[in-house]
């Protein structure tokens, strides 16, 4: 700061005088004038250097605003002087003062310029920078490309930008060429010879990634993203930490929003229960609803590992709230447990999310899905009932439509437990289906990473299976407005879009991972036991073709068979597994036998 004063009280002095020898090379330049004019300038350039904190900007950064501020500081200071001059001497000399202050303006913002330019020119190490096209040459294209360009530590190095908007084409920015649009990426970038993609657009939707990506994924070069507003915003990363395109970017659907205020109404000061509290979606959940502040957040589940993980994280996030986070480790077939559990809490709102959800485990141990989704189920729904819990939110699957396997078809009967526990209950009771979790445990995302990561091949089990998809948030997201938008008995369903390829999945992770399809492979192994080509939401006497929320359906009630659902639980033990398997997957598909009562084997 010393030297720029220093520096900024030479050029002062100087110019004045430098002027007065270019308007009058013969005159004498100590005159009582020139005395006051440089002290005049002296003073007030420094007295609005300070005002305007030319002193306290980094000019390595400098742009048009730093600019502007200079162009203030000298302006104001010629203009000071010239009225101290009138006031002194009575007369103001224009042309002296005229020169001064374009000769004030090249030496003081070239000083503070060239520091700039010498940073970005001299102390920049091009040597092995990778060359990066830029897609996108808006705002946020813009301060990527000058953040590449003023780091020294940057590694990539912005040679072009691609636009569709053809009124940027063809131009310059910061010096950067846009080259052409999005179909041209394959053929830019080699012509080009480009190393690294950067997809610099916050606003793009789910679609129009997918089609960047797409052209991308042509070209052997590097696709990266800018990292998302929200960690931008909140200073978690700056612009130019980018991130590797994700599977949930491509698959993931656009945001619902929520209403917040009605969801606030039944959990905000609440006791909130939470089964299986340690799983993708139950801990998920956890975190959505501590974000509303209940009361209390109660955590069961019967793993003490994943229980402990989300108690440890939940407490380290919301430290500086009042929510009292509690856990239970509690099996679900342990009616008294549960009963216990509920005589002491009295939770308010119930999200069940406990379950067994792996198709083919379930089939090779049919009367497991029994234990934990049905009586699992009958069992946390009866003991609210008693309790008179005002919301009860069931997670339930596309599976448990028509469904084929013994997974399917316990959610499907679970799903009407709860429908007649509406029926006989003052609690709410609803439930909610989505389709596939997109990175939750034992979905086919972790294993196909593992499997890319093992040198392949990605083993899909039909080049025609097609599954819906959606995340992790999104699902708890739905859940939670569900409870807001209960009225009792209704299965609420997420219009999850267009269902995704199994196959095309596998290519797109094998892209991502920076991979070659050929090299990793994709082998087809056959459909397993209780597996669909493809997953259904709402069957077609189900369907409500409004929409109660965006993106929100509701599913008509149909016919529940609670005798035959109890005939199971009392009998499944003494069913041998084929027996058993046959038996609760006709039930769910609403085959039911002429006799009412199971016979045992």
């Amino acid at each position: 700061m010393w030297l720029l004063i220093l520096l900024d009280s030479c050029i002062v002095l100087s110019t004045i005088y430098f002027s007065q020898m270019l308007i009058n090379p013969n005159s004498s330049t100590l005159t009582i004038t020139m005395l006051v004019s440089s002290i005049s300038l002296l003073l007030g350039h420094h007295l609005f250097s300070l005002l305007y904190k030319l002193y306290k900007k980094a000019w390595e950064y400098a742009s048009i605003g730093e600019l502007i501020s200079i162009f203030k500081v000298i302006t104001y200071t010629i203009i000071v002087t010239a009225a101290v001059q009138l006031l002194v001497i009575q007369q103001v000399h224009v042309r002296i003062l005229a020169i001064t202050w374009m000769i004030h303006l090249l030496l003081i913002g070239g000083s503070r310029f060239f520091w700039r330019i010498y940073r970005d020119t001299y102390l920049k190490h091009p040597v092995n920078m990778k060359r990066t096209l830029i897609v996108g040459a808006g705002s946020a294209g813009t301060m990527v490309a000058r953040q590449l360009m003023s780091s020294h530590d940057a590694e990539l190095q912005p040679i072009a930008f691609i636009d569709d908007n053809v009124k940027k084409q063809k131009l310059d920015i910061l010096g950067i060429p846009v080259i052409g649009g999005v179909n041209q990426i394959e053929q830019l970038t080699k012509e080009y010879n480009i190393a690294n993609i950067v997809i610099a657009i916050p606003s793009l939707s789910k679609k129009q990634l997918n089609q960047i990506f797409n052209e991308c994924a042509k070209t052997s070069a590097k696709t990266q993203m800018i990292p998302m507003l929200e960690d931008l915003m909140t200073g978690k990363v700056s612009v130019n930490q980018f991130r590797d395109v994700q599977v949930e970017d491509l698959l993931g659907r656009e945001t619902i929003e929520l209403d917040m205020t009605s969801i606030s109404d039944y959990v905000t000061d609440k006791v909130v229960l939470v089964t299986g509290a340690g799983g993708s979606i139950g801990s998920e959940i956890c975190r959505q609803i501590s974000k509303f502040h209940p009361k209390r957040l109660v955590l069961l589940g019967h793993g003490e590992n994943s229980i402990y993980s989300i108690e440890m994280e939940l407490k380290e996030a919301f430290k500086d709230t009042e929510i009292d986070i509690i856990t239970e480790i509690a099996d679900l077939q342990d009616y008294d447990k549960l009963m216990n559990v509920m005589t002491i809490y009295q939770p308010n709102v119930i999200y069940h999310a406990a379950a067994h959800k792996h198709v083919p485990l379930m089939e090779r141990s049919p009367e497991e899905a029994v234990k934990n989704n049905m009586i699992g189920t009958k069992n946390i729904a009866e003991v609210a009932s008693i309790h008179e819990v005002e919301t009860f939110v069931m997670i339930s699957t596309d599976k448990a439509v028509n469904p084929t396997s013994v997974m399917g078809s316990t959610k499907r009967l679970a799903e009407m437990l709860i429908q007649h526990f509406d029926q006989i209950s003052s609690t709410r009771f609803v439930a909610v289906r989505f389709g596939n979790v997109l990175g939750s445990r034992g979905s086919v995302i972790p294993l196909f990473k593992k499997q890319i990561q093992k040198g392949g091949p990605v083993t899909v089990t039909h080049p025609d299976m097609v599954r819906y998809f959606m995340t992790i948030p999104e699902a708890s997201r739905l859940v939670i407005q569900a409870g807001a938008l209960a009225k009792g008995g209704e299965i609420f369903v997420l219009d999850m879009g267009d269902p995704v390829k199994i196959v095309d999945l596998a290519k797109n992770l094998i892209k991502l991972s920076g991979n070659n399809i050929d090299e990793i492979g994709i082998e087809f192994t056959g459909m397993r036991p209780g597996e669909k080509l493809f997953e259904e939401l709402l069957k077609k006497d189900e369907i409500h073709e409004e929409q109660i929320y965006p993106k929100i359906y509701i599913g008509k009630t149909s016919e529940l068979y609670i005798e035959e659902i109890e005939d199971i639980i009392n009998n499944f033990r003494s069913l041998d597994r084929d027996h058993l398997r046959k038996m609760v997957v006709d039930l769910a598909n609403e085959r039911v036998p002429n006799e009412k009562k199971l016979v045992s084997v």
